[in-house]
């Protein structure tokens, strides 16, 4: 575990010293294990939905572009903060340089900002494919959903740029410890000497604007699709209706919820243990429980999982990996089965990768109640 002495030959006056998560407990490492695999559990889910979102046709629709987008966000909001943790924890070294902090809070900040208008476009799709679908293919054609992206990148982008440097620009003459696992602009502006109480209303304003202009997007859209719900007499509508908006409105709520209750709550309701519990939630959390929303929420997504994983089946019985570069060449492949040409190297892999992935499930979760595979993967691991 780390000491304030550890590494202080290092260590400039100028570096700030990150706790970490879980700090002094005493199953530290078991902790930080389970994080690592929660990491990596966001990395390949998100990273495995925004490649079947590209590769599949059944899903190059406005609403998995948006999801396509905001796993790409989540991808990358994991990896701003808990690997330098992780590294910090195997190593000792908790420092971190003002300008390593300082692009940390850019990135989380740009991310964070981004993801609350993206979620708003969303609900702004859900609200023209079920209010306006004889209109939905022209309000959300492809280059308006560009644009809408375009402009969710943008706007996260001001405010990480507005608000990084002003909360670097402060000097720090309190102990240089930073109460967190990441640069997080609350905890860091609790060491500074300085009257931030300007900057606390700048910043007061700014989340006031990106959480509220969402916010009445969202409720609108949903007001309206509640609404229209309302008038529909058939059950099967009620259901098909609640199943779309089902798996946004469960990322909406786990999102906006941490969110306001970081940076619009006043100090006196939260404790330092508090928040940094709450910006683990929304920075490691979140991120693993998005893919597993969209996946098993959704038909269409599951449908394309099972199609690629049975396609694996089928060319794995063809393709042997250490010859996958090969596997296209019919002239080197004599005797066996050819792939058809229409499969790059992308679409023989992924199948490939899903299958094993499925099966290593499998292996862990074969006695377990709730465990269930498909059944032709099911059959072919048993052989």
């Amino acid at each position: 575990m780390y000491s304030g002495n550890q590494n202080s030959q290092n260590q400039t006056s100028s570096d700030f010293i990150l706790v970490g998560l879980f700090g002094e407990t005493k199953h530290a490492l078991l902790l930080y294990t389970v994080t690592f695999i929660f990491f990596l559990m966001a990395l390949a889910g998100n990273a495995l939905l925004i490649i079947l979102v590209h590769l599949e046709p059944r899903l190059h629709t406005p609403m998995y572009f948006f999801i396509s987008q905001l796993s790409l966000m989540d991808l990358m909001y994991i990896s701003v903060t808990v690997p330098k943790m992780l590294v910090g924890q195997v190593t000792g070294d908790h420092t971190i340089s003002p300008s390593g902090c300082g692009t940390q809070m850019f990135f989380y900040l740009m991310l964070a900002g981004a993801e609350t208008f993206l979620l708003s476009a969303m609900a702004y799709d859900r609200y023209a494919a079920i209010c306006r679908p004889l209109h939905y293919p022209l309000l959300m054609n492809q280059r308006v959903c560009e644009c809408l992206v375009s402009g969710c990148w943008f706007l996260g982008m001001v405010d990480g740029l507005l608000l990084t440097p002003i909360a670097m620009s402060f000097p720090f003459c309190h102990s240089r410890k930073i109460l967190s696992f990441f640069c997080e602009a609350p905890a860091l502006l609790k060491l500074s000497c300085y009257d931030i109480s300007l900057y606390k209303m700048l910043m007061y304003l700014c989340c006031i604007l990106m959480l509220l202009i969402p916010i009445v997007v969202i409720s609108s859209s949903y007001a309206l699709i509640l609404y229209l719900i309302h008038r529909i007499n058939s059950a099967k509508g009620h259901k098909k209706a609640f199943a779309t908006c089902s798996s946004h409105m469960t990322v909406v709520l786990l999102f906006f919820g941490a969110t306001i209750y970081t940076y619009m709550l006043p100090d006196s309701y939260h404790t330092a243990e508090q928040d940094m519990m709450v910006s683990a939630f929304y920075t490691i959390i979140t991120p693993v429980l998005n893919p597993l929303i969209y996946s098993f929420f959704n038909k269409d997504v599951t449908a394309a999982l099972r199609s690629r994983i049975q396609l694996g089946l089928s060319l794995e019985k063809v393709c042997y990996v250490r010859n996958l570069s090969e596997c296209g060449n019919n002239s080197n492949n004599e005797g066996k089965e050819p792939i058809p040409k229409k499969y790059d190297w992308m679409k023989v892999a992924l199948p490939l990768a899903l299958t094993w992935y499925v099966r290593a499930l499998a292996l862990l979760l074969h006695e377990h109640e709730g465990a269930s595979v498909d059944s032709v993967t099911r059959e072919k691991f048993v052989s």
